[in-house]
Parts: C-alpha cells; structure tokens; sequence
C-alpha cells in the first residue's frame, strides 16, 4: 500500500504537470486574435522613457492589431519602480504614438507591478466603459497565464502573442517551465491566491537577508 501510494504521489503531479506543460506551450504558439472592444498589453521593463526590447515587441504587435481594425482602443499597462521617473504604461503609450495609434485609442493602467494587478486595475476600468471582450499581448510563454487570470476577473480574452520577443532558444524554455509552474497551482488554487502566495514568499525571502535562500 505505502509503494502504490508513493507512485501515485509522484505520478499524477507528473502527469498533471506534464500536461500543463503541454498546454502553456501549445497556448504560446496559437494566435487568437479576433474583432474585440480592447487590446490588452501587458508591461514589461522601461528603461527612462524607452520600451526595452521585450515590451517593444509587445507594442510592435499590439500597433499592428490596431492597424488591422482588431480593437478601436489599446490599453497599456505597468506602473514604475522606486526610483523610475517613467511608468510602463507611460513608455508603452509614448511608443505607440510613433507606430501611429492615436492618443485617443490608447487607455493607461499605471499602477500594477504584476500581471494580476495590471489586468484587475484594467478589468475595473474597462467594465466601467463597457468592455469585456479584449485579446492580451504579452510573450508567448506568458500567454496561459494572463489568459487564466483575465477570465478569473470576468473578461472574455483571447491571446496573441508577439512573434519576435528577444526573449527565445533556452531562455524561453525556462520561462515555460516557469509558467508551468504557476499556472497548474493557480489552476487548484486560484490565480489571486498565488499572487498572495507569491508575496509572502517574496517578503519572507527579504527577511531573511541578502545571501540566504529559502529550502
């Protein structure tokens, strides 16, 4: 009995696990763009004003949705760093506007730091105008994610992710990995629960100190 229950301990997570896996990964390579109120961006690194090379490639593509008359209005979102003079919704919309889309299609979210509060503050606002059909941009390898965590919060999301993220080879498999991680907890879980889990790691890490690790 002890030896059937180890196999099934460590089996079933594997399976679930490996079929997630299978799942993170067949979502990064689908394109669901479609006719819809909003394009969602999420943020990623800004550096002074500009768009790193990974948040530009998320521009790049949600400026070309625009363009094919996918969504009337973009909505970028990231809020800023201590120390930042600049939010990532800031750079993203600033970036926008040398791609052509107009001041007035673009939305801001400047507040979240995380891709549950950067799509919650942008759900809010969006109901408000009566918007709840929308496709999210972000790296292939994020798009399982912020898909679970748009329809935990009542939006009904697609995802299109960018094709020409820096982000590739290796690199991309951890964040896969990663992801896979994340999604098949929150899938037991909830997605708002593990961001608060993820908290609580993150504020017991600090306490303990540069150097020290958590085992």
């Amino acid at each position: 009995m002890l030896r059937r229950a180890l196999v099934v301990a460590v089996v079933v997570p594997a399976l679930y696990f490996g079929v997630t896996f299978m799942q993170v990964w067949w979502t990064s390579r689908h394109d669901g763009a479609h006719s819809s109120q909003a394009v969602i961006v999420l943020g990623a690194a800004q550096y002074d004003g500009r768009p790193s090379p990974v948040l530009r490639a998320r521009l790049d593509h949600a400026a070309d949705l625009y363009h094919r008359n996918l969504a009337p209005v973009v909505v970028v979102t990231g809020g800023k760093a201590d120390g930042d003079r600049f939010t990532e919704s800031a750079a993203g919309a600033n970036y926008l506007h040398t791609k052509g889309v107009p001041d007035e299609a673009i939305l801001r979210e400047a507040t979240g730091r995380t891709s549950w509060q950067s799509l919650a503050a942008s759900a809010r606002f969006l109901r408000q105008r009566g918007i709840e059909d929308v496709v999210l941009v972000s790296d292939p390898f994020h798009a399982a994610r912020i898909h679970g965590i748009a329809s935990e919060l009542g939006l009904r999301s697609a995802t299109s992710p960018t094709r020409t993220s820096p982000i590739r080879g290796l690199s991309e498999f951890r964040h896969l990995v990663t992801e896979t991680a994340q999604v098949g907890v929150a899938r037991v879980i909830g997605f708002r629960r593990l961001v608060r889990v993820e908290q609580r790691f993150a504020v017991s890490q600090r306490a303990l100190g540069p150097g020290r690790a958590i085992l």
